[in-house]
């Protein structure tokens, strides 16, 4: 499972960061933002717009330098977390390329807390659609066989989600279609 975002097609509207913050505001605290629109040249020829997330790596760095050990890949390749064995110490938020592990911002001189981060709509280590599962990690729209909500509502399509090889192919048939010359890759 990973996410892939078209910048041809991503208009930076922000629908997918409001989509996130709708459907898993239970469990996120003050100052996370598990998704976000990046802009590059703003305003200037080339400017491209791309929605961020955890990318639940293969290989996930953030994983390789956890010294609780509270990061895990599920069986579809999705990288969660188990906040209750987290402690707070911030090594998978430098590690990771994507920003994604964040901390809650309590205040200007708080407490950093438990890491918090993607989930990919899949909720975390508790029992399905429980309370506890909705408090800490939000909703879990893979187990009711559905698409994490910010590439369901992404207007444009850009946004895509699900099997890493449906999202490859669909991607290479965009690619062919805008006439790439290099439209056929691997």
């Amino acid at each position: 499972m990973k996410f892939l975002c078209d910048t041809k097609r991503c208009i930076e509207c922000n629908g997918c960061v409001t989509a996130c913050k709708n459907e898993n505001d239970s469990a996120l605290e003050w100052g996370i933002q598990r998704r976000r629109v990046i802009t590059i040249n703003d305003g200037m020829p080339g400017e491209a717009s791309i929605s961020v997330a955890c990318m639940h790596c293969t290989d996930a760095p953030c994983m390789a330098v956890c010294p609780a050990n509270c990061f895990y890949q599920t069986e579809d390749g999705l990288t969660l977390h188990n906040k209750d064995t987290c402690i707070g110490c911030g090594y998978c938020l430098y590690a990771c390329p994507f920003g994604a592990p964040q901390f809650p911002k309590k205040g200007a001189f708080g407490t950093r807390g438990k890491m918090d981060k993607c989930t990919f709509c899949a909720g975390g280590p508790e029992e399905n659609h429980s309370d506890a599962e909705r408090q800490k990690y939000g909703s879990n729209r893979i187990a009711e066989g559905k698409l994490p909500m910010c590439a369901e509502l992404c207007a444009t399509k850009s946004l895509l989600a699900g099997d890493a090889e449906i999202i490859s192919s669909i991607f290479r048939e965009r690619v062919a279609y805008r006439g790439s010359k290099n439209a056929i890759w691997g």
